[in-house]
């Protein structure tokens, strides 16, 4: 019997982090969570804490990949934004001591936007699940074998 593997995708924003989170069994993903801690803030520190917390409330010291959304061009080509997720995901991955994976995260804002659409949820609703909606796209992007980063 093999143990399932947790994935744990990280949507990184400026102002607000999404997080998702599915196992390799079951292969559904799950928001899990928004982090409003700006990534600029004490030079990127206080949301590294975030995100170690997180992660740690979410599986404990189980086992786990970190899936993070990459913003790649429309054209297929990794822009200044792409190097600085690249960078702080290094950082991540050093900090919680997990192997961390890279998805393409184009129009994944969009797909969260799409599928609140019809929810009822007021602009202010949606904008606080956004970001979480966004991370499980990316994540079940992943699970889907879409692995272009």
């Amino acid at each position: 019997m093999t143990t399932p593997t947790r994935l744990i995708a990280i949507d990184l924003g400026d102002k607000r982090t999404g997080l998702a989170l599915a196992d390799t069994i079951t292969r559904i993903a799950s928001p899990a969570g928004l982090i409003e801690v700006p990534i600029a803030e004490r030079g990127g520190d206080k949301l590294l804490d975030a995100i170690d917390r997180a992660i740690d409330d979410l599986v404990g010291g189980a086992p786990a990949d970190l899936i993070v959304g990459l913003p790649i061009n429309m054209d297929g080509s990794e822009g200044p934004r792409a190097k600085l997720v690249r960078a702080y995901a290094e950082r991540i991955g050093e900090r919680t001591k997990r192997t961390v994976h890279f998805q393409d995260e184009r129009q994944s804002s969009m797909a969260a936007n799409d599928r609140m659409a019809q929810t009822g949820l007021t602009h202010k609703q949606k904008k606080a699940r956004r970001d979480a909606i966004a991370a499980v796209v990316i994540l079940q992007r992943y699970l889907d074998g879409e692995h272009s980063a």
